[in-house]
C-alpha cells in the first residue's frame, strides 16, 4: 500500500513543490520513498512495504528494458499466477514484487493487462518511447486516483491536495455539481470531485494521455449482468457450497503478505465470516480488532468478543468514551482532502490506530451489504415496488393520505412515493437532505442536476427486468460504496499507515452476486439471506443473529454539546458564507430546528459543517 503522484507538463518541474506534494503522502507510505524524473515528467512514490520488503521492490520502478516507468498503489493478489503466464516470454526478473509483474504485463498485453489482475490498485505507467501515460483504477474503486488535465499539464495523485503543488496554477474553485451531489447524497460521486479542475478516475476505468489528448475507457462492467432466474430453483446447499468456495478463495488470496496481518471484527455477518475463514487458513490465531464504547447504544464489542472467543482469535479491544473520538477531529480534518460527511470515519480511524499497533495489514467485511442485500433500504424498495405501477392520480391520493399520518416516518415515506420513478425514490431514501429543504442558492440548483437524476440515469443502464431492490444494491455498489464507504476506510486506515483489504469485493464474487436472484438475498423478511446462511456454517447462529448496528457516532448530541460553539463559529460567519453558494438563512433555520430538539437535522448539518470547515481550510482565496 502506498501513495503515488506524478506530473507531465510542457514547462519546468519545481523540485521544492513536488517534494511538498510527496510529503503529503508520507503516512500512506512511511517505509520508503522514491522519485524519478526526465524532461517534462516526474513520478513520486511513498511506500508501505507489504510484499517483497527488499529494496528490489522500490518505486518508481523502471522496466528491464528501461522503456516503462511505474508508480503503483495497492496489491495484485494473483500476481504469481500472472507472472507464470508471462514467464515463457519474460525471463529476466529483478524482484518478487507485483509491481514488476504489472510492468511486464503492460509491456506484453497493453491495456488488456487489466483483465488479468485481481486486486485493488491505482497505478500509472509512462512509456518513454511513445510518450504515452497509461493509468488505471481497480474495479470497485478501493484505491483512489485524482487527476488534473489541461492542454499543458497532466497531474495525478492519491490525494487531491498534492495536485496543487504539482500544478501551482491549478484553481481551487468549487465544482458546483460536485457540491450539490455532496449535500444531497453525502459524498461526491466520480468523476466529480469537490474541485472544478480535479477529477476522480472512476472505478474500473483506465486513461491514456498522449499528444492527442486524454481518453477514458471502462474495462469491466457488472451493471449489465442479468440475475440467473434458474438459480431460484437450485438447492440452497448447492448455492452455499458455491458461495463458500468463492469467499474462501478470495479471503485466502488476501492473506499474501510479508508483514503481520489481522482483521477488523464487529461481530456482524460480514466481518465474522471473513475472520472465520482466516482462522481456518492460518496456522496462528487471527489478530482481531474492535473498538468498544461505554455507551451501550454505540457499543458492539460484546458481539465481537463472542465471535472472537468462538473462533479462538487473538482479540484486541480498546474501550473508549464516545466523546473520546472527538480527539480524532484534527486527524480527520487533516487527512480527508474533500468534505466528508460520513461520521463513522471516527471509529474507523480509532480501530485502525489500534490495529496498527499490532499489524500492517487488516482485512474487513466491506461490500457484503451492497452485494447481498444488507441494508433496510432494499426491503423498503421491495415493499413499495408495485406502488409505481398505479395510475399517477391514484398515487397522488395515496401519498397525500400517508403524508397526513402523525409519525414523521410516514412523511418521509410520502416523500419517497412522490418521486417520479423507483430509482428516484431509492435516491430519496438514501439522501441526507430528504425533506429538510434546500440550502443551495437557486441559481446553482438551476445549473446542476440532482442525485435523483443521477440515480435515474444510472438505472437506465441496468437490465430492464431488474427488481427495484436489486437496482438499489447496484446503485449503492456503483456510487455509495466507492465514493463513501471505501474512501472512508482508505483514508482512515492510511492515516495510521495501515493497509485494509476487502475480500468480499473480489471480481468473481461480485459477478456471481449479480447473477444471484433477489429471492436468495431478501427472503421472508430476512436480509442478506444466503450470505447469512454461509456465516452460520462457521459461527453459531445464536452468536450472529442480532439487529444491524453499524459504526454510529452521536453527531446529534455533539452538535448540541461539545461541538456547539465550534459549529456556530462557522454557521454564523457571514464572511465565509459570502464565498460559498449556500443560503445562510436556510442553514441557520436548520441549526435552530436542531438545537430546539424538534428534529434531528444532524445528517445535513454535519455535511454542511464539513464543507464549511473544508472550504475555510483548503478552499479558494
Amino acid at each position: 500500500m502506498c501513495g503515488i503522484l506524478g506530473v507531465i507538463n510542457s514547462g519546468t518541474i519545481d523540485r521544492i513543490l513536488v517534494s511538498k506534494a510527496l510529503g503529503l503522502l508520507a503516512k500512506r507510505g512511511p517505509d520508503d520513498f522514491g522519485e524519478w524524473q526526465e524532461s517534462g515528467v516526474y513520478f513520486g512514490h511513498r511506500r508501505l512495504s507489504v510484499i517483497d520488503l527488499a529494496k528490489t521492490g522500490h518505486q518508481p520502478m523502471v522496466s528491464f528494458d528501461h522503456r516503462f516507468v511505474i508508480v503503483f498503489n495497492g496489491e495484485i493478489y494473483n500476481y504469481k499466477e500472472v507472472r507464470c503466464l508471462l514467464e515463457p516470454s519474460v525471463s529476466n526478473w529483478n524482484s518478487d514484487s507485483d509491481t514488476e509483474v504489472i510492468l511486464a504485463a503492460y509491456a506484453k498485453w497493453g491495456t488488456n493487462c487489466l483483465k488479468y489482475f485481481h486486486g485493488m490498485f491505482a497505478f500509472a505507467i509512462w512509456d518513454r518511447k511513445d510518450k504515452v501515460l497509461f493509468a488505471a483504477r481497480d474495479r470497485m474503486g478501493i484505491k483512489p486516483f485524482y487527476y488534473h488535465y489541461s492542454s499543458s499539464c497532466f497531474a495525478f495523485s492519491s490525494r487531491p491536495r498534492s495536485l496543487f503543488y504539482l500544478e501551482p496554477a491549478l484553481s481551487k474553485e468549487i465544482d458546483e455539481q460536485g457540491l450539490r451531489f455532496y449535500l444531497e447524497a453525502g459524498y461526491v460521486p466520480a468523476p466529480h470531485s469537490i474541485y472544478k479542475d480535479v477529477r476522480k478516475l472512476p472505478p474500473a476505468h483506465y486513461l491514456l494521455v498522449d499528444k492527442k489528448g486524454l481518453r477514458l475507457e471502462r474495462y469491466w462492467d457488472y451493471r449489465h449482468i442479468q440475475p440467473e432466474l434458474s438459480w431460484v430453483h437450485r438447492s440452497e446447499e448447492e448455492l452455499l457450497d458455491e458461495l463458500d468456495r468463492l469467499v474462501s478463495r478470495s479471503v485466502e488470496s488476501r492473506l499474501i503478505s510479508d508483514v503481520p496481518l489481522g482483521a477488523f471484527l464487529s461481530g456482524g455477518i460480514d466481518s465474522s465470516l471473513v475472520v472465520a475463514i482466516m482462522a481456518k487458513r492460518l496456522s496462528q490465531p487471527v489478530k482481531t480488532f474492535t473498538i468498544g464504547f461505554a455507551d451501550k447504544a454505540y457499543d458492539e464489542s460484546s458481539h465481537a468478543l463472542a465471535v472472537a472467543e468462538c473462533l479462538g482469535t487473538e482479540h484486541h479491544c480498546e474501550h473508549l468514551q464516545v466523546n473520546d473520538l472527538l480527539q480524532l477531529l484534527p486527524t480527520f480534518q487533516e487527512e480527508y482532502d474533500e468534505p466528508f460527511f460520513d461520521s463513522s470515519a471516527f471509529p474507523v480511524m480509532a480501530v485502525s490506530r489500534l490495529a496498527r499497533k499490532h499489524v500492517t495489514v487488516s482485512l474487513s467485511g466491506d461490500g457484503g451489504d451492497e452485494l447481498f442485500g444488507g441494508y433496510h433500504y432494499y426491503q423498503i424498495a421491495q415493499k413499495i415496488n408495485h406502488f409505481f405501477d398505479l395510475p399517477p392520480q391514484l398515487r397522488s391520493v395515496i401519498t397525500s393520505l400517508i403524508e397526513r399520518l402523525p409519525q414523521h416516518k410516514f412523511k418521509l415515506l410520502s416523500g419517497a412515493l412522490r418521486q417520479p420513478d423507483r430509482a428516484s425514490a431509492f435516491a430519496f431514501s438514501r439522501s441526507i437532505a430528504k425533506d429538510f429543504g434546500g440550502v443551495l442558492t437557486l441559481d446553482l440548483i438551476e445549473r446542476t442536476k440532482s442525485i435523483y437524476a443521477l440515480f435515474s440515469s444510472a438505472a437506465e443502464i441496468f437490465p430492464r427486468e431488474l427488481h427495484p431492490s436489486e437496482q438499489g444494491m447496484r446503485l449503492d455498489a456503483f456510487y455509495t460504496l466507492p465514493d463513501d464507504y471505501l474512501q472512508k476506510v482508505d483514508v482512515a486506515s492510511m492515516a495510521f499507515s495501515l493497509e485494509s483489504r476487502d475480500p468480499l469485493l473480489d471480481q468473481d464474487l461480485i459477478e456471481w452476486a449479480m447473477k444471484l436472484p433477489l429471492q436468495w438475498k431478501l427472503r421472508g423478511g430476512v436480509n442478506k439471506y444466503l450470505l447469512r446462511k454461509l456465516a452460520y456454517r462457521y459461527v453459531p447462529q445464536r452468536i450472529l443473529d442480532r439487529p444491524k448496528q453499524g459504526f454510529g457516532v452521536p453527531i446529534d448530541s455533539w452538535l448540541r454539546g461539545p461541538l456547539e460553539s465550534w459549529a456556530e463559529d462557522r454557521l454564523y460567519d457571514k464572511t465565509l458564507f459570502s464565498k460559498v453558494p449556500l443560503d445562510q438563512s436556510a442553514v441557520l433555520a436548520l441549526w435552530k430546528m436542531h438545537k430546539s430538539g424538534k428534529r434531528n437535522v444532524h445528517p445535513l448539518l454535519w455535511a454542511i459543517l464539513m464543507f464549511l470547515n473544508f472550504f475555510d481550510r483548503y478552499g479558494a482565496e
